[in-house]
């Protein structure tokens, strides 16, 4: 049987990632960022998971499928730069921030990857 989008290492990444960001700005940040800077990065990071997914779901149309990697990529992009972001404004310590950078580089490396994949036809 077939592999599906739940059994791809990108995929368990990107929403353990995701969790672990909700999670952490609901509860480690200041009150004031919980619902500016907290709530873009909630959705930056919810945004590479469905994006992921909604392409793995139109695989069989490429251009569909590339198109919803380069989105799940653009979140990862910004979801680092929110990081940064609270990491450099003092809202998030320094030890978050290096798991969580560090991790979302591993992930937009993969999503890289996944993509170059598609684009070359050498995807299973």
């Amino acid at each position: 049987m077939a592999e599906g989008y739940e059994d791809s290492e990108v995929y368990k990444l990107a929403k353990k990632l995701t969790v672990e960001i909700h999670r952490m700005t609901l509860e480690e940040l200041p009150k004031f960022e919980m619902w500016e800077e907290g709530s873009q990065i909630r959705r930056s990071s919810k945004s590479i998971v469905v994006n992921f997914v909604e392409g793995y779901g139109l695989k069989m149309y490429k251009g569909d499928y590339i198109r919803f990697l380069t989105y799940a990529m653009a979140s990862c992009d910004e979801t680092k730069a929110h990081i940064e972001i609270l990491h450099e404004t003092g809202s998030l310590v320094t030890e978050r921030y290096q798991y969580f950078y560090n991790n979302y580089r591993k992930l937009g490396a993969m999503l890289y990857n996944w993509r170059q994949a598609i684009i070359e036809d050498r995807a299973t």
